[in-house]
């Protein structure tokens, strides 16, 4: 994706999140993993009923995170993020029970509003050990990130 000079400051959840994919392309040598290790985990969009059916029986789950970088650090084994645009993205019922599931399964877990977030989350937790943000809480708007050593 490019960035386009005076994008919206209100990018949309999918905007957000192929500018993470970019910036990633760019900055995950020097952060010393390969890059095929991030990558997206495509359970959303619109879908007609047969390919929704047809994709349930592959084994699609709902609440399932946006993306997955499947670098164990620490204790942890993986970090799963839903990715959620910078104003006005809310998790559901089914995410946010997802997320407490692969949290106590030791992966970390992270609800960034945005790239930035995304951004610092994925540096923090390859930088700090696996949770780089000190247990910050996306629901007032910080990021979140949450591993088997440090419930929130």
């Amino acid at each position: 994706m490019r960035l386009i000079k005076g994008t919206p400051a209100s990018m949309e959840e999918h905007q957000e999140q192929c500018a993470l994919i970019c910036w990633w392309a760019y900055q995950c040598q020097a952060l010393g993993v390969p890059e095929n290790l991030l990558f997206a985990i495509p359970n959303g969009g619109d879908r007609n009923v047969l390919v929704g059916k047809k994709l349930k029986d592959e084994g699609v789950r709902r609440g399932v995170p946006d993306l997955f970088l499947a670098y164990p650090v620490g204790n942890s084994h993986g970090l799963f993020i839903e990715m959620k645009r910078c104003k006005g993205g809310r998790t559901s019922p089914e995410q946010r029970a997802m997320l407490d599931m692969l949290s106590d399964h030791g992966f970390s877990v992270a609800i960034c509003a945005g790239f930035k977030e995304a951004k610092a989350v994925i540096e923090g937790y390859l930088c700090n050990g696996g949770c780089g943000n000190n247990g910050n809480n996306a629901n007032n708007g910080k990021r979140r990130i949450k591993n088997d050593a440090q419930k929130i």
